[in-house]
Order: C-alpha cells, then sequence, then structure tokens
C-alpha cells in the first residue's frame, strides 16, 4: 500500500510505464503526471528492470543491518539473563557491552520484564494488561 502522501499508486505508475513506452519524454509525463522527474525516471528503471512487479511498494527495512549484535553475544545475553535473573545494566557490566543494547536484544526475544517474573524461579507472573503498551 501507498504512504498516505504518495501521487502514483501501483495502477497509476503503470499508466506512466505505459505512456513512456509509448515514446513520450519522461520528463513530459512526470509534469503531467505531477510528480518529479527524479521520481519518473526511477519508475521507469524498476519496470526495465524487473517488469511490472517492479511497480509494487517495497518494504523500507534494511535487507541488512551490519551493526546489530552477532548472534553469539545475543545467545550470552540470553544465558546470562536465565542464569542471573538481572536487569539489562547487570549483564552490561558482566559482558562489556551497553545496557541499551542489552535491552534491546533481550526486547528482540520477547524476554519478559524483571517485574512480570518470579524472582526466584523465574516464571511470568504476570501478564501484560491492555493498559501496557506492546512491545
Amino acid at each position: 500500500m501507498s504512504h498516505a502522501n504518495a501521487r502514483l499508486a501501483p495502477a497509476g505508475r503503470l499508466i506512466m510505464v505505459q505512456r513512456v513506452q509509448s515514446g513520450r519524454a519522461v520528463a513530459k509525463v512526470a509534469a503531467e503526471m505531477g510528480i518529479s522527474r527524479t521520481t519518473a525516471w526511477r519508475w521507469w528503471r524498476r519496470f526495465r528492470e524487473e517488469g511490472p512487479a517492479g511497480l509494487i511498494d517495497r518494504s523500507s527495512i534494511a535487507k541488512s543491518h551490519p551493526s546489530q549484535t552477532g548472534p553469539c553475544l545475543e545467545t550470552r545475553v540470553r544465558i546470562m539473563r536465565h542464569l542471573t535473573r538481572r536487569g539489562p545494566v547487570f549483564i552490561a557490566g558482566k559482558l562489556g557491552m551497553q545496557a541499551s543494547t542489552v535491552g534491546r536484544v533481550l526486547r528482540r526475544h520477547h524476554a519478559p520484564l524483571l517485574r512480570e517474573t518470579d524472582p526466584v524461579t523465574g516464571t511470568v507472573i504476570r501478564e501484560l494488561t491492555a493498559s501496557h503498551p506492546v512491545r
């Protein structure tokens, strides 16, 4: 689905591409459709490279996350959390990481907050209610 301010939905992009295919200048078609030449060239290039599939909206999520914590270190964080039942600040100090990084790793793996668990056994004793934001 196109974002709210998009000038062209996939159907409009197809119309634009058909006009360019008929021999009209990309800049003229862009002006007629109320989009920039850069945007028109981008859609035209994607159509030439990928065909009609290139006109479909793509996810804006990055294809790679080179600075994301490695799986080995994430496993160490999860094991430390399970064994010590301590928070991100303690775990970060022991592993030589930032507490915010440890917190992100725990959230990514859906580790319950310490206040929601039994301090002795580590089992979840409180469920999230509707008033709590979804993590």
